[in-house]
């Protein structure tokens, strides 16, 4: 058996013994994967959660796993590294659990029958997702298009630097503190 095939075999193996230790962590684990290093193999286990994952929720399912793979020897005695990770934004959305984690999102889908849409996740439920698509001017709403999952292509999240939802509101809310306090004080 090649190298390659056998790494396979391995992720095959690993994800079925990782799962449910992830799982009992509360988290869902998306991907395992076995590949060569030099003289060494990297497993890299990727992990999600439906209100994300922290650093120390990384730490933990590490703990988790290097503690079953210890207990099992999967990886016989060949020397591994071990990198538990989060899925990042470059994730392709293909499971509902992937759109439903990306509501507030502005994501780029291709179409089964042909195209591409680019619009903002509103909801997302198990039988597919609600966009808002945006208006023919800029800074406007074009309406709302609901989508079922067999419509839809590998969807891709794409990055915003100014998001709507995030620094502006709370920008909007400190002026508005600091205009509240300033009114307090003029009056004493």
């Amino acid at each position: 058996m090649s190298p390659a095939a056998r790494a396979k075999l391995d992720g095959a193996k690993l994800r079925e013994q990782l799962e449910p230790v992830v799982a009992a962590l509360g988290y869902d684990l998306e991907d395992v994967t076995a590949q060569r290093a030099g003289s060494r193999q990297l497993l890299r286990v990727i992990v999600d959660g439906d209100g994300g994952i922290s650093l120390d929720d990384i730490a933990e399912v590490s703990r988790a796993v290097s503690a079953a793979l210890d207990e099992s020897d999967p990886m016989g005695e060949a020397p591994y590294d071990l990198e538990v990770t989060s899925p990042g934004v470059s994730r392709p959305l293909t499971l509902p659990r992937h759109w439903r984690r990306a509501v507030g999102r502005l994501v780029q889908v291709p179409l089964t029958a042909g195209g591409e849409l680019t619009g903002r996740i509103i909801e997302a439920d198990e039988e597919g997702v609600t966009l808002e698509l945006p208006g023919k001017k800029p800074g406007t709403k074009g309406g709302e298009r609901r989508l079922a999952y067999p419509e839809l292509g590998r969807g891709k999240v794409q990055v915003e630097f100014n998001r709507p939802g995030t620094a502006d509101e709370l920008d909007d809310e400190v002026a508005a503190e600091h205009e509240d306090g300033a009114d307090e004080d003029e009056q004493s």
